[in-house]
């Protein structure tokens, strides 16, 4: 399938982070190859204020037009969230395609989801940025699929589209509702069980899926695009001591993520807030990776995860040839690709989690083998000797210390 042609834009504040805004272009160029299309041109304006009309200025629009024709380009991105009214004013004066941002990234998430639920977000948060933006879409909604309903005698179209949309809204919001209600029956059963969760995060692309696919020998979507990951995959784990885990891979974060998508994607991040252990991969080859790092550490704090117990694991070691000094702690350098480097991180999780701990001892009769596997499964063990006189076990290890194993075995 032939790319179609773009040409990306962005505006730069005197006083903005030159890094930071660098690094937001190159994003949106990689966010832009993800979604299938070919950067032509960038182009930039250094500009004090967004002008309220048209973003930029009308002569920069002009150059903007004059570079899409050259080029052939169909598609102009703007490299931030255009209101309605500076979409349909862009449109018209570049006589192209005008999409921004955050609907590059909601693009995006269209083409990736894949359960149902994950389809009714990404769709709820289409129509949710699509709606107050309806004006100047014209023939652009039957993009979307599911078309337009029918329409009542002497209504306009916009208005029956507008009906249409609120509709589906609500409807896709019902229907989301029930979704979050077996998702909370599963996490009660979860927590009946006394499951460990651990919850993989990280900037988009920085190897979360490749690790969890290599840990849980699935198949989820692997590969080197932004957002392969959209809907939360959760499996067992064993680590290496025996204790069981649950694991679960999140989308990946990004910095300026649309509002309407982080709300879309609560219960995505929700495996984030129901955790008890987070692994933080970190693309440590990626020229931008301290600022990626803060992103999800921000993003960590708004969902008021960042007390958990945390393992940054600074990921893809083999790509890197000067010498890396990590900033957070603690952490392990690594390269998920590597079975080594997998034994390595889950040995470093466990020897982390035994930090955060009690320690016990405990005696176990030579009868009670079910309490001993229960003692191998929810804790980390780390010494079971038979001591044959007294006829059972000694067993030393460490357990999370709100865990009712500890009050019914450990007595």
């Amino acid at each position: 399938m032939e790319k179609e042609k773009v040409v990306l834009v962005a505006r730069k504040a005197p006083r903005q982070d030159e890094e930071r805004f660098h690094s937001s272009l190159e994003e949106l160029q990689s966010l832009t190859e993800t979604a299938g299309g070919e950067v032509c041109e960038v182009i930039v304006q250094n500009r004090e204020h967004i002008h309220p009309a048209t973003y930029l200025g009308e002569g920069k629009l002009e150059e903007i037009k004059l570079s899409a024709d050259e080029k052939e380009a169909e598609i102009i991105i703007f490299n931030d969230e255009l209101s309605p009214g500076q979409l349909r004013n862009i449109s018209d004066r570049v006589e192209r395609r005008v999409i921004d941002r955050s609907q590059l990234i909601l693009d995006i998430f269209a083409s990736r989801a894949r359960t149902k639920e994950g389809k009714l977000q990404v769709e709820l948060a289409q129509l949710q940025y699509l709606l107050p933006r309806l004006a100047g879409q014209g023939t652009e909604l039957s993009r979307l699929g599911g078309g337009i309903g029918t329409r009542g005698p002497g209504e306009t179209k916009l208005e029956t589209d507008r009906r249409h949309i609120q509709r589906r809204i609500d409807d896709i919001k019902r229907r989301l509702k029930t979704v979050v209600k077996q998702r909370e029956q599963y996490r009660k059963r979860r927590d009946e069980n006394y499951a460990f969760q651990i919850a993989i995060v990280g900037y988009t692309n920085a190897g979360k899926s490749t690790f969890f696919n290599r840990l849980t020998s699935s198949d989820s979507f692997e590969e080197n695009l932004l957002f392969a990951t959209l809907d939360p995959l959760t499996r067992q784990i064993s680590l290496p001591s025996g204790f069981q885990a649950l694991l679960s891979d999140t989308v990946g974060f990004i910095q300026d993520l649309p509002t309407t998508l982080i709300a879309a994607f609560r219960s995505t991040l929700e495996e984030v807030t129901e955790a008890d252990f987070i692994l933080h991969l970190v693309d440590a080859s990626h020229p931008d990776h301290v600022e990626q790092e803060k992103t999800v550490n921000r993003l960590l704090d708004d969902l008021e995860a960042s007390h958990l117990p945390k393992l940054t694991v600074y990921n893809k070691m083999d790509l890197i040839s000067d010498v890396f000094i990590p900033s957070a702690h603690p952490s392990i350098k690594a390269s998920v690709k590597d079975p080594i480097d997998i034994k390595r991180i889950t040995d470093k999780i466990e020897s982390v989690l035994t930090e955060e701990w009690e320690h016990y001892h405990a005696f176990i009769k030579a009868s009670s083998g079910k309490q001993l596997q229960q003692l191998k499964t929810h804790s980390i063990v780390t010494q079971i000797r038979f001591i044959e006189d007294q006829e059972g076990y000694a067993v030393e290890g460490y357990i999370h210390p709100e865990h009712p194993l500890k009050l019914s075995l450990l007595r």
